[in-house]
């Protein structure tokens, strides 16, 4: 079992990115899919958006854009989840909270619609042509598209750290679950840590030269 709330290769290094997992405004206002502890770790988010806005990439999940459309079982879904479609929501809604929206630029986005970012895109090679090999992930939910992210990030050999304080779900049971098995499973692949110790080993980042300074 590894031992968690520790950066065991290190402090990241520059070829590190941040990937912020869907903090979109359908997650954080009043809808069907609204996280209702997204704003108790928004400001984490937000910590450590700021310490690299240039090094950091929002992901968006976009819904279909009227219910009953998709392909295969996605049809069946937005037959379920119809209010969550763009037509119902509105286009607004697949925004960035405003909080994150204002870290754009330097910061960028990239657009999935499905659950995982490596999925029929070239997120991969976009990374790899930049010489990305550090992976830190923040955002929700915990199990569904986190879960989608982490994964892709570790079969590509990503190294993943995995900021537990700034990951949101609506469901605590699986959030704590998912907890459990990326601190255990994926004790060797991904490494947990708090914003506090993210931030305190970041290169570049104000805590960071802060704690150098002393």
């Amino acid at each position: 079992m590894a031992k968690n709330d520790e950066l065991r290769y290190g402090a990241p290094g520059e070829n590190s990115v941040h990937i912020c997992v869907d903090m979109q405004r359908m997650f954080a206002e009043s809808t069907a899919w609204k996280m209702p502890w997204l704003p108790r770790v928004l400001p984490n988010v937000v910590s450590v958006t700021a310490a690299h806005p240039e090094r950091t990439v929002f992901t968006r999940f976009i819904p279909a854009q009227k219910p009953g459309q998709g392909a295969g079982m996605w049809r069946r879904y937005y037959e379920r989840w119809g209010s969550m479609t763009i037509e119902e929501l509105g286009p607004e809604m697949i925004g960035l909270v405003q909080v994150l929206a204002q870290f754009v630029p330097p910061a960028r986005i990239f657009d999935k619609h499905v659950y995982s970012p490596w999925t029929g895109s070239d997120l991969h090679e976009q990374l790899r042509m930049a010489r990305v090999d550090t992976i830190i992930i923040t955002g929700g939910e915990t199990d569904v598209c986190v879960l989608a992210t982490v994964l892709g990030a570790v079969d590509w050999g990503y190294r993943v750290i995995l900021v537990t304080d700034a990951l949101c779900s609506s469901a605590d049971e699986t959030h704590d679950s998912m907890m459990n098995i990326y601190m255990n499973r994926f004790g060797q692949q991904v490494e947990c840590v708090t914003t506090e110790t993210l931030l305190g080993s970041w290169p570049g980042s104000a805590r960071a030269r802060l704690v150098s300074q002393r």
